[in-house]
């Protein structure tokens, strides 16, 4: 299996711990919509996979990695994407203001 597209678009949210949503095809022929990206406490994003909730009000993944080195490939190609859109957006801020 292979990620062969991710798109992320940042979010401006009342939970300020969302950072962005995310969008990834494996293989060029299965995508997978609504990714959320979320700040720890600590700092650190991670690729939040989409849920719904359940009758008591739990929230169950849709769909998610089963091993830890997928969620790892997932984690990592979503991070690097976000993090490419955000230094491209503040160096757009830069150019403007000078």
């Amino acid at each position: 299996m292979e990620i062969t597209k991710v798109s992320v678009r940042k979010v401006e949210s009342s939970n300020p711990k969302m950072k962005g949503t995310a969008y990834v095809e494996l293989d060029n022929c299965f995508a997978i919509e609504s990714i959320r990206i979320i700040e720890k406490s600590d700092g650190t994003l991670f690729a939040a996979m989409p849920s719904k909730k359940r009758s008591d009000n739990e929230f169950h993944d849709i769909c998610h990695p089963i091993n830890e080195a997928t969620r790892e490939m997932f984690n990592k190609a979503i991070i690097d994407e976000y993090n490419k859109v955000k230094e491209l957006e503040e160096e757009s801020k830069e150019e403007t203001e000078e």
